[in-house]
């Protein structure tokens, strides 16, 4: 399985049908979109199931978020792992792990609180499996092969949580929720051993990875996490890409109560959830597959400030239509984060990419999951139109921050 090599002009333009043509990506491509339908259905199925045994909205509304949070600790104390440990190994048990944990939550009756803190502790280590599947995609593709393959899983995963969703609800609707979250187990499982037969055995010195093996997990996974935050470009490329979506992810999150407030027909809440996503995959689609790399990098703040600026336009009060509209507007700016993939991996020290990879999908887990908090107190002052403007605003003060510093030019790698 040879790597796709690096493009000799700077500004090749790759395809989708060339990346997938890599068989390490395919084989992380197929069995991630796989894991994130298994991750959709089983988060929602474990908030039905906490539900239908308390009766308690709020209990039911931290099994939803309950593995979120935890992610950043597991990254702060765990993280070096990923650049330490063979990624065969890391990513087969990552998916044996969350198969062992949805089985026993579908298996063994245990108390609310028991449950709630297996699936937390389990949730520690996410960034560690995640952060070495992320490397070995970056030392599969190259140049803008690399870039299209992040497009590819964010399209893929967008579309991957929509049928998880939809696979949940008909799965707790024919078998209960216990019962559903054995086929999620049933899905981890098959991409464990797809991973494990297919995915040949690589040590972390083929990837070239010379980290020092000597020294504690928590100690090399503190220090790796000072060393990325303390250089400047990796710091302001992680707050990029952090930020912006946190902030819509809050928007997105007063939707449905916006919804209620403004009388829309029944359901129609439901349109509206759905116009972030189909944004974000047109944009996806019409960033990578039509841009060549430096345009796509001359375009990360216009498109940053397209995923605020029409969440301002809530101030007007608009109906389901143009609310509708405007949200898949905003979706469209997401692909922002293409023009910044390249720069972000030529910041990165080699031996630490793993590392930062699951720092910057923890960090952003985290913050998307305080982002609906944060807005939600708003709303309570400024009602939820104005809390929305609020986050459209900050999205687009954070475009006009990144103007100050981005530039199409690759940074400089870090030490």
């Amino acid at each position: 399985m040879t790597p796709i090599t690096e493009p000799a002009q700077p500004d090749h333009r790759a395809t989708y049908r060339e990346v997938l043509a890599e068989p390490r990506f395919r084989l992380i491509f197929s069995t991630r979109t796989v894991a994130i339908t298994a991750d959709s259905l089983r988060i929602t199925t474990f908030s039905v199931l906490v539900f239908s045994s308390t009766g308690s909205a709020l209990l039911s509304a931290v099994a939803f978020g309950i593995g979120f949070i935890p992610q950043l600790f597991g990254s702060l104390l765990l993280g070096s792992l990923a650049d330490r440990l063979p990624p065969r190994a890391l990513i087969t048990g990552g998916y044996a792990l969350t198969c062992a944990t949805a089985l026993l939550l579908a298996l063994v009756r245990m108390p609310v609180a028991a449950s709630l803190g297996l699936v937390a502790l389990v949730s520690l280590a996410t960034p560690v499996f995640h952060g070495a599947s992320s490397r070995l995609v970056a030392q599969s593709l190259k140049g803008d092969a690399y870039v299209l393959g992040r497009s590819l899983n964010n399209i893929a995963g967008a579309g991957a949580q929509l049928l998880g969703l939809a696979l949940g609800g008909a799965a707790v609707a024919a078998l209960g929720p216990r019962q559903a979250l054995t086929v999620s187990a049933a899905l981890y499982l098959s991409c464990a051993l797809a991973i494990r037969i297919r995915l040949p055995r690589l040590e972390p010195a083929e990837l070239g990875v010379t980290a020092d093996g000597d020294g504690g997990a928590v100690r090399a996974s503190l220090h790796g996490t000072a060393l990325l935050l303390r250089g400047h470009t990796v710091r302001q490329l992680m707050l990029a890409q952090w930020l912006p979506v946190a902030l819509v992810t809050g928007a997105e999150g007063l939707i449905v109560a916006y919804a209620g407030e403004h009388h829309f027909p029944p359901g129609w809440y439901a349109v509206l959830m759905g116009c972030l996503p189909a944004g974000m995959l047109v944009g996806d689609l019409l960033v990578g597959r039509l841009l060549r790399p430096p345009a796509r990098e001359r375009l990360v703040v216009p498109l940053a400030a397209l995923a605020g600026l029409p969440l301002i336009g809530f101030a007007a009060e608009p109906g389901a239509g143009v609310s509708s509209g405007l949200l898949l507007l905003s979706g469209l700016g997401y692909a922002y984060s293409l023009g910044l993939q390249r720069p972000f991996l030529d910041a990165l020290p080699q031996d630490s990419q793993g590392q930062a990879f699951g720092l910057l999908g923890s960090g952003s887990m985290t913050l998307q999951g305080l982002g609906p908090v944060c807005l939600g107190a708003a709303a309570a002052g400024v009602g939820t139109g104005g809390a929305i403007v609020l986050a459209g605003g900050a999205v687009v003060l954070t475009a006009g921050w990144m103007l100050t510093w981005h530039s199409s030019a690759p940074p400089v790698p870090a030490d």
